[in-house]
């Protein structure tokens, strides 16, 4: 199944993101989904789907609104309403900024828009509003001021919802734009009457309703251009330009600065001090310390030299480096993220479901509420003015956008938040399942230990230097490729600066190696390799060579000149946070289990490390058998998140109720998982799962409260208890206290 995206435009209201859903999902072969906060259609085609983009912008238009794709630019777009607000394009790439800012410039030209109506209406509607609710202000002839103020406020002002309403009625559709036009059309056009035939006028509700709405919508734009600020700041975190080197062989490589889209897969380009990386790939010369901060919201420094890989959008904080791309364009790490984010800001929870679906029938119910209680009130008073106020008010109050944006908003912050903090969450269902886990599997190599072999302590006979030992060992080692060696010699390059070239050296399959290091022939491996040379390890050697086997380490005993000298204990080291992780998952009610395919030695120490309990350990498990037994533990009824990064890890990740996948891991598993942990520190999983609770339950209070607005205020409308004025108030409240109770995410905090 492939998918596209279009950036709609004219939607003012949830009803409206309904109807666009309901048109395009009639289309065969078509799934779609229309989020009114974003402005954007997910779409996706079944295999053998004859359907083109040109078609679904039809589909679009044919319902009244404007579609095109996200990568178009500003002029490209068409007429859209002024009241709308801006989405922002997740699509990467060559164009993929330059399509970003033309949308983001747009924005800016329509909320500049609306801010002139908005101050109009204001300026016009305030003396209106003062003439009619103060008496003392009252002079000959002030209800034809009033008319001439409120003229331009209703007319031109309100001219947006005007238009709305008359390109819904042609298409005999109903939106909340036809609420408000209705209600402040009648209150206008019922006043002109009264004043021909010197009855009450209602031009403070005109005009103020149309200054209360704009002021709403003003607000609402405001609030969701913020909301969705941290996917427009990653957006905008890459390289803009980037030095290129060209030439190669014998020749003198030049260099070229070009636009960042330019490079291309096997590219060399320069990165100075204080610039950033340009894309994912891996350093060729240099070494440096790189600030990924912008990336995983850690802000230590991270060592890079040559051979290692580094990602693009990060800050070079020391030397010189010349790196070789691997990744560019939308396979990037950042793309990967602002896609992510973008799809999980785009999807909708069940509950907001459940909301579209009321808000698609919630306007037509309304206006038969309101002929309703004008018939009501003529019948059971006969008062016309009692009933045409009682019939307006239901008209302006019963506003769905809070309903529209009870969901979106929430995900549009909490997403674009876990993404400042290096957690990406794929989707609303993925909250649910955040609030309902209760177990926590973790994959012991690569999530709870660093995944690579460690030198962790340096055993030495007496009179011997520990220095000296490993300068030694390193040296030789470092001519083997074996995980072990590299281990030991990376370890004797940090500690010794400098090591010499082995001469002699000698590779002895399972045993270990052996060479000349400075005059010095010495040995490095199994006990057994020394025994051959009729070398015996010293007592004290002995029994730390035993206690690190014990601990499920391995022990390298090294000898020179005919000595044994010193054991070196390497192992998959824990991570120093994986405990205070572990703790917090305990915290938010979470019972861990380490599952490993080590044996129960080495699992048991690693457990007892992090303070998993002996119990909770699950060792000898083949990589293949990983999803069996998250299987048998949702089988005991249990809801079962599961952390991991390996390849043989996807497929329990993909089975388990929540997948957290390390962002340090294989794009297979961050592929299966349901968050992404970029920094690749468990502790962001505690963290994670946080945020997606507090994410989930600001929907949900959303949700009530937009909910509980409409069910209070319709009876009042109706029963004459609110004046139109004071329901256009109310409306526009609504909605913006949805989206300012959203806002409230952008102040998470991962724990100290």
């Amino acid at each position: 199944m492939s998918r596209t995206e279009l950036a709609i435009g004219g939607m003012t209201c949830a009803s409206c993101a309904a109807r666009i859903e309901r048109k395009l999902n009639r289309i065969d072969g078509v799934e779609a989904t229309v989020n009114y906060a974003t402005e954007k259609a997910q779409v996706r085609f079944h295999d053998g789907a004859d359907v083109s983009v040109d078609d679904l912008i039809a589909a679009v238009e044919a319902t009244g609104y404007t579609a095109r794709p996200p990568r178009a630019t500003a002029a490209a777009a068409g007429e859209t309403s002024e009241t709308g607000q801006a989405g922002q394009t997740g699509e990467t790439g060559e164009t993929g900024q330059a399509g970003h800012a033309g949308e983001t410039a747009e924005a800016d030209d329509r909320l500049a828009a609306l801010r002139r109506r908005l101050l109009l209406a204001v300026a016009l509607s305030v003396p209106v509003i003062a003439l009619a609710m103060v008496p003392a202000l009252q002079f000959p002839y002030w209800e034809w001021v009033s008319l001439v103020l409120a003229t331009p406020v209703v007319g031109y002002a309100g001219a947006p919802f005007h238009r709305a309403a008359w390109t819904n009625l042609r298409h005999r559709a109903a939106t909340m734009d036809t609420l408000i036009s209705l209600g402040t059309s009648a209150a206008y056009a019922w006043s002109v009457w009264s004043l021909l035939t010197e009855g009450h006028i209602y031009l403070e509700a005109a005009a103020g309703v149309t200054a209360f709405v704009l002021a709403g919508r003003y607000a609402e734009a405001r609030s969701k251009r913020k909301a969705g600020a941290a996917l427009r700041a990653l957006m905008e975190l890459g390289a803009k330009e980037v030095t290129v080197l060209r030439g190669s062989g014998s020749g003198e490589r030049r260099e070229q600065t070009v636009p960042a889209a330019e490079v291309r897969v096997g590219d060399l380009f320069l990165v100075r001090p204080g610039e950033k990386v340009a894309t994912d790939g891996t350093v060729v010369e240099g070494a440096s310390a790189l600030d990924a901060s912008m990336l995983t919201g850690e802000s230590v420094p991270v060592e890079v030299a040559a051979g290692d890989p580094v990602t693009g959008a990060t800050l070079n904080a020391g030397g010189r480096l010349i790196v070789r791309a691997t990744r560019v364009g939308a396979d990037t790490q950042l793309a990967r993220m602002a896609q992510l984010v973008e799809d999980a800001q785009n999807g909708k929870a069940a509950a907001q479901r459940l909301a579209d679906r009321i808000s698609a029938v919630f306007v037509p119910a309304v206006l038969l509420l309101s002929l309703a209680t004008l018939t009501g009130w003529l019948l059971a008073t006969g008062d016309a003015t009692a009933a045409f106020t009682a019939a307006v008010a239901v008209l302006i109050i019963a506003c769905p956008c809070a309903l529209g944006l009870a969901t979106p908003t929430a995900l549009m912050v909490g997403t674009g938040r876990g993404a400042q903090l290096g957690i990406l969450i794929k989707g609303p269902e993925v909250l649910e399942n955040t609030r309902r886990a209760d177990t926590i599997v973790l994959d012991k190599t690569g999530t709870v230990t660093t995944g690579s072999m460690t030198l962790l302590a340096v055993h030495t006979a007496d009179g011997v230097d520990e220095d000296e030992a490993l300068r030694l060992a390193g040296a030789l080692e470092h001519a083997s490729e074996h995980p072990v060696a590299r281990a030991i010699a990376a370890a004797a390059a940090r500690r010794t600066r400098t090591l010499h070239a082995a001469e002699d050296f000698a590779n002895i399959p399972g045993r270990g190696v052996q060479g000349v290091v400075d005059g010095h022939a010495v040995l490095a491996g199994r006990e057994s390799l020394l025994a051959d040379w009729a070398i015996r390890l010293p007592e004290e050697l002995v029994r730390a060579a035993s206690a690190a086997e014990a601990a499920g380490s391995t022990a390298i005993c090294v000898a020179w000149d005919g000595e044994a000298r010193a054991v070196l204990e390497v192992a998959d080291a824990v991570k120093d946070t994986s405990a205070d992780a572990v703790a917090r998952l305990r915290a938010l009610g979470l019972r861990p289990i380490l599952l490993t395919g080590d044996n129960k030695a080495v699992a048991e120490t690693v457990a007892a490390a992090v303070g998993i309990d002996t119990e909770d350990v699950i060792a000898g498990v083949l990589p293949e058998d990983k999803a069996a037994v998250v299987r048998r533990l949702q089988s005991e009824g249990r809801t079962v998140a599961m952390a991991g990064d390996g390849v043989n890890d996807a497929a329990a990740l993909a089975t388990a109720d929540l997948g957290l996948a390390m962002g340090t891991g294989t794009d297979a598993a961050m592929e299966a998982g349901d968050l992404t942990l970029v920094r690749g520190d468990l502790r962001a999983a505690a963290d994670a799962i946080r945020l997606s609770r507090r994410t989930l339950a600001i929907i949900k209070g959303n949700l009530f409260w937009a909910f509980a607005y409409n069910v209070a205020a319709l009876p009042l409308a109706a029963a004459g208890l609110l004046t139109p004025m004071v329901a256009g108030a109310a409306m526009a409240f609504s909605s913006v206290f949805v989206v300012a109770n959203s806002l409230r995410l952008r102040g998470f905090a991962p724990t100290a």
